[in-house]
């Protein structure tokens, strides 16, 4: 398969080239002036600290609130809430986890299964002052995609465990057939390890995993996912060592009336004849203005295993342009703990006259071969007066 032949595999998807401009919204700028102001979290006893994909909230005066999540080597997955000013300690509380109620604590999960942990965490405002927490959840033969309600902001229960949103391919619920479906041809022998009771993934539901959803004007839900696209060792966007060789990712948009069935799917952003061979995307933030959507695109590139975050533009959410096709906030200099990836938080934030960006650094590589120093996460602050130029 040729890189022409890739592109029209993929179809459905619209990656523009040329000015980043929208009827209303005018012409944003490829390289907004982000002033970083350094690292707010850093990792710790509790393992290392990522925002990736997860949202920033203004609280009162200079406080914030800061998702985040934790991994690492020996580390069980969890979510957690930082609370404070930005650069000075602030306040965390890792998410108690339960098989029934939610514990009364500052971050609970309850109704989740023993053993399953999340990652990732989304957190959605409800209609009625209620919320609504999403994440991938990681268990014995489980990485899916959750929801959880809660009534508090605190304490949250998930919705049914054994009815996902999304699921990755090595989820027991899905089997070789849905897999086939799915474009996935090399897991068509796989075995589906189900318990009785549990339904089977369908073929729209699989992903990759970095996710974000948000809820629209109008109540409804969009979510952004990372969709796999399988090529053989001949096609020039093969990389061997990157950790999901033989497949590339790209964009896919989801809707839902309830945020729970996704019943809408479709392509949005591919790699195209402008871009290098070895470019992927590993994840779309979205972050809706009165002048357009500002989408925050992970933009992969494979052979050096580095992670830029690339700036594009929507007036609604599907049609996207890319502009520079390359970093619009920076990497570090080697020694600087984002000097290897930078992956996105759930949206930017307009807050007390700037825009703010808080974001998880890297100081290695994507498949963990290579460092600058010894390998650690932050989540880091950046600052600028507008995003638009």
């Amino acid at each position: 398969m040729n890189r022409r032949s890739f592109i029209r595999c993929v179809g459905g998807a619209v990656a523009w080239g040329g000015g980043l401009c929208g009827g209303a919204g005018g012409a944003m700028t490829a390289r907004a002036p982000w002033r970083k102001r350094g690292v707010v979290l850093a990792s710790g006893e509790e393992g290392l600290v990522q925002n990736f994909t997860s949202p920033a909230e203004p609280l009162d005066g200079e406080r914030w609130r800061l998702w985040f999540s934790v991994s690492g080597k020996g580390v069980p997955f969890n979510i957690g809430v930082a609370e404070g000013v930005p650069g000075k300690s602030m306040e965390r509380h890792l998410a108690v986890l339960s098989e029934g109620e939610p514990a009364d604590a500052p971050l609970a999960i309850g109704n989740l299964p023993q053993g399953w942990r999340p990652v990732q965490g989304v957190h959605v405002p409800l209609a009625g002052g209620r919320h609504r927490l999403y994440f991938w959840a990681h268990g014995p033969k489980v990485v899916r995609y959750l929801a959880a309600d809660s009534d508090d902001g605190r304490r949250y229960r998930v919705i049914d465990p054994s009815r996902a949103c999304l699921y990755h391919p090595a989820d027991r619920a899905v089997d070789g057939a849905t897999a086939a479906e799915a474009g996935l041809g090399r897991r068509s022998k796989q075995i589906a390890a189900r318990p009785e009771g549990e339904p089977p993934a369908l073929a729209r539901q699989i992903s990759n995993d970095a996710t974000n959803v948000y809820r629209l004007p109008d109540g409804t839900f969009e979510l952004f996912s990372v969709g796999l696209v399988e090529v053989g060792k001949e096609h020039p966007g093969y990389i061997a060592h990157d950790n999901c060789a033989g497949w590339i990712r790209v964009i896919d948009r989801y809707a839902s009336a309830d945020g729970l069935d996704w019943t809408e799917r479709r392509r949005i952003i591919v790699p195209d004849a402008q871009d290098p061979p070895d470019q992927q995307f590993y994840y779309l933030s979205v972050t809706r203005t009165r002048r357009g959507c500002i989408g925050m695109l992970g933009h992969y590139r494979v052979e050096a295993q580095t992670m830029d975050l690339e700036a594009c533009f929507s007036e609604d959410g599907i049609t996207w342009r890319r502009e520079a096709r390359g970093a619009w906030l920076p990497r570090g200099n080697p020694g600087e703990p984002d000097s290897y990836m930078i992956h996105a938080p759930h949206c930017l934030v307009e807050h007390g006259g700037l825009w703010h960006l808080f974001y998880t650094g890297g100081n290695d590589a994507h498949n963990h071969k290579h460092s600058h120093g010894p390998p650690t996460r932050v989540v880091m602050h950046a600052t600028c007066e507008s995003p638009w130029g």
